[in-house]
């Protein structure tokens, strides 16, 4: 009996042709876009999480509370100072603090200006090897840069894999990093942490004089935790030590300590409410397709009243006509939800494939999610079948004198 109500309804649902596909846009749409952009949203979470994955997990980042949307402390108003480090470095179960410099420069190489990030390294051997490893920075060709090489610099893959200055940088190369002179001595291998591969690398004394950095400023601290501390309890002694420093209640902090761990939680929130927005905007457009399915099915009983009659005369139930209008309208939200689908998926795969292209590595990874997929699929077939049950609810209780009358 069930194969017989579907081969009906998909029937009539072929039957109307364009008017089906018309019927079925507002879920076309309303699916594609949660499909392409939550799955989106899933691999730019994913490539985050990446970036904050080359990190290591025995690492605290100090830096104060920033204005504005550039390298991390440099535009903070009240910046770390070389104080802040000697608290820091009292506090039990720190192993090591190394103050940085992160800053946005001008580059020009072959008379040709660029920007990079510019990123120093402490005058000693033992922290650079820790800086190293924290952000799993190696040298593809060359060296990394040593304590004692001042006027020298290691680079990022762009500049090498990208042909920006026209002319190929390689090792022994001069380039000009804000009116200073510098010879590439190391280029870096690529790395899954994309801001590396266009840095710039060098010592902090060469920094503070091109960019004119106050001594006792500092950008941010990077901090080692020992093996065996608990690093939640270290960043809150952190906390706690500097406030009392710098005379601050609990909530006023003009600086901020972030642990591994807060890092990807702050991503994830983010994506989370950006897919909760999503998908708001989609139910829309999915209730704008259910009121679609609706008026189509409201239409087609008024159409099909001396079908209904017919169907009634011969012995059709009201249960049986209940269920061929219930499952048409059903048929309507699934089909919609499939093309709808499809349609989802392959946005999302081509703007992921088009944002690799430009970043030129393969940093989104978007993959078909079958819980999101088949939930998809699920919600369009309720869609229709909700939309579908008062018009097939009008049909079951037609009288089959009046509807053959008609």
């Amino acid at each position: 009996m069930l194969t017989d109500y579907l081969a009906l309804a998909f029937k009539n649902v072929r039957k109307r042709g364009i008017r089906s596909w018309l019927t079925m846009l507002g879920v076309f749409i309303g699916i594609a876009a949660v499909v392409s952009l939550i799955s989106l949203g899933q691999g730019l979470e994913t490539a985050i999480s990446g970036q904050f994955g080359a990190l290591s997990t025995d690492t605290l980042t100090i830096q104060g509370a920033d204005t504005g949307f550039s390298p991390p402390g440099s535009t903070a108003v009240t910046p770390m100072t070389q104080q802040d480090v000697d608290i820091i470095e009292k506090v039990s179960g720190v192993r090591m603090t190394i103050p940085r410099y992160l800053r946005a420069g001008k580059v020009t190489y072959n008379d040709i200006l660029g920007f990079s990030y510019v990123a120093s390294g402490p005058h000693n051997n033992e922290m650079l090897e820790e800086l190293y490893k924290s952000v799993n920075m190696k040298a593809a060709q060359g060296k990394l840069v040593k304590a004692t090489d001042r006027g020298k610099i290691a680079i990022g893959d762009d500049f090498v894999k990208n042909d920006a200055y026209g002319k190929k940088i390689k090792l022994g190369s001069r380039i000009d990093v804000q009116g200073k002179d510098f010879e590439v001595i190391g280029i870096l291998e690529r790395s899954s942490t994309f801001m590396l591969n266009g840095a710039i690398l060098m010592l902090d004394d060469d920094m503070k004089d091109i960019f004119e950095i106050q001594n006792d400023k500092i950008d941010f601290i990077i901090v080692k935790v020992e093996d065996d501390a608990d690093i939640e309890e270290v960043a809150n002694e952190i906390e706690r030590k500097l406030r009392k420093d710098r005379d601050q209640k609990l909530g006023e902090e003009d600086f901020e300590v972030q642990t591994p761990s807060q890092s990807v939680e702050t991503v994830g929130t983010i994506v989370s409410v950006i897919n909760i927005v999503v998908t708001g905007i989609a139910l829309i457009a999915l209730l704008v397709g259910g009121i679609g399915i609706a008026n189509t099915m409201f239409t087609s009983v008024l159409e099909r009243t001396r079908e209904i009659g017919v169907m009634k005369a011969i012995g059709a139930q009201n249960k049986d006509i209940l269920a061929v209008f219930i499952i048409e309208a059903g048929l309507l939200g699934l089909i919609g939800g499939i093309v709808g689908a499809l349609i989802g998926l392959a946005m999302a795969l081509g703007v992921a494939g088009a944002a690799n292209s430009a970043l030129g590595e393969s940093l989104f990874q978007v993959a078909p999610s079958i819980p999101l997929l088949v939930g998809s699929l699920s919600f369009s077939l309720l869609i229709g079948v909700l939309s579908g049950i008062v018009p097939a609810y009008q049909a079951s209780k037609l009288n089959p004198v009046d509807a053959l009358r008609k």
